[in-house]
């Protein structure tokens, strides 16, 4: 039973794009004292030990982090870092957000990096 639930997981996950996630709803949407850069290096160093290395690309006034998916190619979340003037605005968007057995992770590194 476990491998079916595995393999439903892995075909799940394929075929997405960057901008197929940019269109899902916010899984997270919060505002950190943090400035863009001192977030997303915080979120990246998170999610070094548990996924491949993210990708960090200037965006408006700050950064996009898209996060590669664990089993195969391709992303699994992208998290969009605006600057504020107090700070930055942080929202999150996640492949297969409303799939219950999806990784934690994401939103684990995210919610930590917030003021942590």
């Amino acid at each position: 039973m476990k491998w079916a639930w595995l393999v439903m997981g892995v075909l799940l996950t394929g075929c997405t794009s960057v901008a197929d996630i940019e269109h899902s709803p916010e899984t997270l949407n919060v505002i950190s004292g943090k400035t863009p850069k001192e977030y997303a290096d915080c979120l990246v160093g998170r999610l070094a030990d548990s996924r491949k290395p993210s990708t960090v690309e200037p965006h408006k006034d700050g950064f996009r982090v898209i996060v590669p998916q664990k089993l195969s190619s391709g992303p699994a979340a992208v998290i969009t870092i605006d600057e504020r003037s107090t700070g930055s605005s942080i929202k999150v968007q996640e492949h297969l957000q409303n799939f219950p057995l999806r990784p934690g992770d994401v939103r684990k590194a995210a919610t930590a990096c917030i003021s942590g």
